[in-house]
């Protein structure tokens, strides 16, 4: 899309993920992110995501789609960690909203649990400079 920020995931030998990288404003950027291979991820029935995390207090967000496509709609929660300790995060479902390519989808449908197909985490707002977040658990309640 014209920026040069850059972003993995990989699994680091303690046992858990780390979604890292650097973020650049050069060139119109501004965000990084990385998303699971579609499969099936949806819960009927549930009412919120729990992420089980740590890391630098940047914003990030989690995203969701409910198909396979590659440049389709998302369904995104922001949440923060707060430092080096581990900790839940509870996103409500209700709380995912309606995006593509960055911009909200007014009138979209709500977020259906049951049909979640990709995962991904995302860094966005600008916030220059180099990231990490610990992953241990993305699931379900």
């Amino acid at each position: 899309m014209g920026g040069v920020s850059r972003s993995r995931l990989r699994h680091d030998p303690a046992g858990h993920a780390v979604f890292e990288g650097q973020v650049s404003l050069a060139h119109n950027g501004g965000f990084a992110s990385v998303r699971s291979s579609p499969g099936e991820f949806g819960h009927a029935g549930a009412t919120t995501c729990l992420i089980e995390a740590r890391g630098d207090t940047k914003q990030f967000k989690l995203s969701l789609l409910t198909d396979d496509g590659f440049d389709s709609l998302n369904y995104q929660a922001g949440f923060t960690t707060m430092g080096h300790d581990w900790q839940t995060i509870s996103l409500p479902i209700s709380s995912f909203r309606a995006s593509f390519r960055g911009r909200d989808v007014p009138g979209a449908p709500a977020l259906d649990p049951e049909r979640i197909r990709q995962v991904g985490l995302l860094i966005a707002g600008r916030q220059a400079g180099a990231f990490a977040l610990d992953i241990r658990r993305i699931g379900s309640a």
